[in-house]
């Protein structure tokens, strides 16, 4: 679904992505991991078609990027930092628009039901700007689905959202992500992406990574009892405290963290101030 060959992005003399390779098959949800200024919305700004490769190949359900850009926006749906909505207006209005510019076959049933799915069908009639941080959000994720796409591209959904509204920002992904959509969503929150993702790339000031190949996301998972994020210089300390009480499937070194996935044979020694 997603094919990218050798992508190289500059910015002037400065390179941001440098030879990155990435994958993702139809209805795959990939957790893209990494800390600020490695590069994860400029590389979902080229997957959007709104910024354009210095390098590389570029491919979405075959068509090539940016050459074939219209073509490609079809499929997609995007989800920002911000919600890009118009606050004048109230939910089902916005809806309408964006419903319009895709050219949506019978919108009323549709909007009717992207209202469902973000349980916000009782504040159809209310003004956006009226909403709350997490309910804009969510209305974002209507806004962004409501031409049905193959596609969809998240760029850090949590940003500014408190605990609350993040829970419920979690059951929308996972309402969506089993109808079988391709997610590709930023994050440097791995416990968040954990329990939506089935697959994890790292994407440092190298090219992108795999954490855990997708052929061996679900396994690797089921036999880990625990993730875990360290500094590295925690990490250092305690694999030494857990010598012999854990089994490691998979570690990677993130930035300046330390993540772990493993399984433990009896309770750890955890040390606090």
């Amino acid at each position: 679904m997603i094919k990218v060959r050798k992508l190289v992005k500059r910015f002037g003399l400065k390179t941001v992505l440098k030879g990155m390779d990435f994958e993702v098959e139809q209805g795959e949800f990939v957790g893209l991991l990494g800390p600020n200024g490695a590069g994860k919305t400029t590389f979902l700004r080229i997957l959007s078609s709104l910024s354009r490769p210095s390098l590389g190949d570029v491919r979405i359900a075959g068509y090539r990027l940016p050459h074939q850009a219209a073509a490609v926006r079809r499929r997609l749906g995007v989800l920002s930092h911000q919600p890009l909505l118009y606050g004048d207006l109230t939910a089902e209005e916005n809806l309408r628009f964006f419903g319009k510019l895709y050219a949506v076959e019978d919108p009323d049933s549709r909007i009717d039901e992207v209202l469902q799915l973000v349980d916000l069908a009782h504040r159809r009639n209310d003004l956006v700007r009226t909403y709350s941080r997490g309910m804009q959000q969510r209305l974002a994720i209507a806004r962004s689905v409501i031409h049905d796409p193959d596609i969809l591209l998240l760029d850090e959904p949590y940003t500014g959202l408190d605990q609350d509204a993040c829970a419920m920002l979690d059951e929308v992904l996972q309402e969506i992500a089993v109808q079988g959509r391709t997610i590709v969503m930023t994050s440097h929150d791995l416990a968040r992406v954990a329990d939506l993702a089935s697959r994890f790339d790292v994407l440092s000031r190298w090219p992108a990574r795999p954490l855990i190949p997708a052929r061996r996301a679900q396994s690797v998972w089921k036999t880990s009892s625990m993730v875990i994020q360290l500094s590295v210089g925690l990490a250092r300390f305690f694999c030494g405290i857990w010598q012999g009480s854990v089994s490691f499937h998979h570690s990677c070194v993130l930035g300046s963290s330390a993540i772990f996935a493993m399984s433990a044979s009896k309770s750890l020694p955890v040390y606090s101030k």
